[in-house]
């Protein structure tokens, strides 16, 4: 088969691997489309301790099941699915209270386990048993279904930082999951969406699907703003979609007296010591958390949103690319001048 290699830092090669085979209680999945995501960049520039290059990685993935072993059940032959990323080990304590994200195996798709930026990737036991591998329409938009996975770790945020009816919510930073967190946040009861982004086709796509207002931090200073708008209270909920330290700084000082913030986004490793003024903490009473990707049922949920048209994520996909031009496809992604951009392994389209 055909795969892009991360052979080492910034070296993404395409090649003919072995296509990997299938054993009793595993699943080939033929992928029919695998998007970028900001973690796949981050691990292409300065990699990550589960990532041992060589390795295909990508984790936001549809496809189609073309070969079971013979003790699997869950899935048949025919079968068109999404995939989420976070694989729970099923036997650690964290599995057994169902919070499986925070598993301290830490088991995830495109990071020990093959992803998708390849022909065919194997599902191995651990996932066919535990995993987040959810049937799509058979009408179904493959390349639409690969945001199901980052739309499954914006629905653990909801739980983790709740919204109710009439908040204020503030969004930093409108790439694609940004944006896509405005009509899950409608969706919720929020009153007002406030969006933080200097880039005007960002701006534009967040207005679009729902945004009330939009401060551009170039120009604005969006404490200030987001003040302003909530009659000098600030925000019910703050999320930070974006990997900029000084983002979660101020995030802190535009919430409201018990307000909730969430980093959402990660830092890169060798960028992710923040200083916060703790007494912001303290005396507004904040509840301040983190959002660490999703569990199956999250991921369930994302693809019964999209199945429906409740959440449409056609909006945030702009870009589409051969398996030939993954190269092409990472740039495009790192240049922040679009919302997803999706890698299509095979030539033919379904």
């Amino acid at each position: 088969m055909k795969a892009a290699v991360l052979e080492k830092l910034e070296k993404l090669v395409v090649k003919e691997v072995a296509t990997p085979q299938v054993d009793d209680d595993s699943v080939l999945l033929k992928v029919r489309a695998c998007a970028v995501c900001g973690s796949d960049l981050r691990i292409y520039r300065t990699g990550n301790s589960r990532v041992k290059l060589p390795q295909i990685i990508g984790h936001e993935i549809s496809g189609e099941i073309v070969e079971v072993g013979k003790n699997v059940t869950r899935v048949q032959v025919g079968d068109k699915v999404a995939l989420g990323a976070d694989v729970p080990c099923g036997e650690c304590v964290f599995c057994e209270e169902g919070i499986g994200n925070v598993c301290q195996s830490n088991h995830a798709i495109g990071y020990q386990f093959q992803g998708g930026f390849a022909q065919y990737m194997v599902l191995n036991k651990m996932t066919v048993l535990y995993g987040p591998i959810h049937k799509i329409p058979d009408d179904g938009v493959f390349a639409e279904y690969t945001l199901s996975e980052p739309l499954a770790c914006i629905l653990n945020a909801m739980e983790n930082s709740p919204v109710t009816i009439g908040d204020t919510v503030t969004i930093i930073g409108c790439g694609p999951i940004g944006c896509m967190m405005v009509p899950v946040v409608k969706r919720m009861g929020a009153g007002k969406v406030i969006c933080v982004e200097r880039n005007a086709e960002r701006q534009r796509i967040a207005l679009e699907n729902g945004a009330d207002i939009i401060v551009d931090p170039s120009g604005q200073d969006m404490r200030e703003e987001v003040l302003k708008e909530t009659s000098g209270m600030g925000a019910d909920v703050v999320l930070t979609a974006t990997p900029v330290p000084q983002m979660q700084q101020k995030a802190l000082t535009m919430v409201r007296n018990r307000g909730r913030v969430n980093f959402f986004g990660g830092l890169p490793a060798n960028n992710c010591e923040v200083v916060l003024d703790t007494n912001l903490i303290h005396y507004k009473e904040l509840q301040i958390c983190g959002t660490h990707g999703s569990l199956p049922r999250h991921h369930r949920k994302a693809v019964h949103l999209i199945s429906e048209g409740i959440i449409n994520v056609k909006p945030f996909i702009t870009h589409y690319y051969p398996l030939s031009e993954i190269q092409k496809a990472f740039d495009v992604a790192a240049s922040r001048q679009c919302m997803r951009v999706v890698v299509e392994p095979w030539e033919e389209k379904i």
